[in-house]
């Protein structure tokens, strides 16, 4: 039976779990608050108590962390890796995943970054978007079990490529939630009706299913149980910055999309749906 380590139970991480615990696999989970493990222990996985060791006799770890920097830690504290393969499925930076690779290879160990796209409701059903950089003979042995999360599994390049898609796909997000924001106010206050405006958006080339997915939240101004916060999506923008800035394209657009984000912090804001940033758009 193949065995899994999943590292970092928040709400992508959980569901992760959770959809490999239903088809049958193996499932050892950690987080750093041994609390947050009861749902999936109940379910059958196993609580891994010490880090240190929690790689053998794994065929992957997965990583579902906040950065790179925290994923680093807690890969380094697995000690020897027994031949197994890390596999990092948040969010981080293009050299942080190389540097990641540099640390876990010379350490008996195979590395593939394989962030994702979609969350809860994405992970439970199997229908996330991986997108794997790595070595091929890597990526086709997990492809059984990436299969599991996602329909089809595709491997973009090299070491670096999964984290600079995932970081480039994660600023569309940012981007297009602000642009509807905006549009969406700027139509309200001229006596537009809604319903009206989304009938011309619809069939254009302009439109985005995100909008739709987004659309009732904004009107309502509700931002409750979020698959992604406000304040991940910041983190996440704010990477992508640092990735443009060295790689020399022209961000000065985006940043003033950060400075806006930069306003829900410590606010009730961060913790809520990433489509809340739709109160910072308007001055009154």
């Amino acid at each position: 039976m193949t065995s899994v380590a999943v590292l970092g139970t928040g709400l992508l991480g959980t569901a992760i779990a959770k959809r490999l615990l239903d088809v049958g696999l193996e499932v050892h989970v950690w987080n750093r608050n041994p609390a947050r493990l009861a749902p999936l222990l109940e379910q059958g996985a196993t609580a891994v108590q010490e880090l240190q060791g929690a790689a053998q006799g794994r065929n992957a770890v997965i990583t579902v962390l906040r950065d790179g920097g925290v994923t680093a830690s807690v890969v380094d504290a697995l000690g020897p890796l027994h031949g197994t393969t890390v596999m990092p499925m948040g969010t981080m930076g293009i050299e942080e995943s190389r540097q990641l690779a540099r640390h876990v290879v010379p350490n008996n160990g195979h590395y593939l970054e394989a962030p994702v796209l979609g969350s809860k409701p994405q992970a439970l059903d199997g229908t996330l978007l991986v997108m794997a950089g790595g070595d091929a003979q890597v990526f086709e042995e997990q492809r059984p079990l990436l299969s599991h999360l996602c329909q089809e599994p595709l491997l973009v390049g090299p070491v670096g490529s999964g984290a600079a898609t995932k970081l480039a796909l994660n600023q569309l997000i940012a981007s297009l939630t602000h642009s509807f924001s905006l549009s969406l106010r700027l139509i309200q206050r001229a006596g537009v009706p809604v319903k009206t405006f989304m009938a011309i958006l619809r069939p254009s080339a302009l439109y985005a299913p995100t909008f739709d997915k987004k659309l009732q939240r904004m009107l309502d101004h509700s931002y409750a149980d979020p698959n992604f916060s406000t304040d991940l999506l910041r983190k996440d923008l704010r990477l992508f910055l640092e990735e443009a800035t060295t790689a020399g394209l022209q961000d000065q657009g985006l940043s003033g999309l950060l400075s806006l984000l930069e306003q829900a912090k410590g606010t009730d804001l961060d913790e809520q749906d990433y489509c809340a940033l739709h109160e910072l758009t308007a001055l009154t």
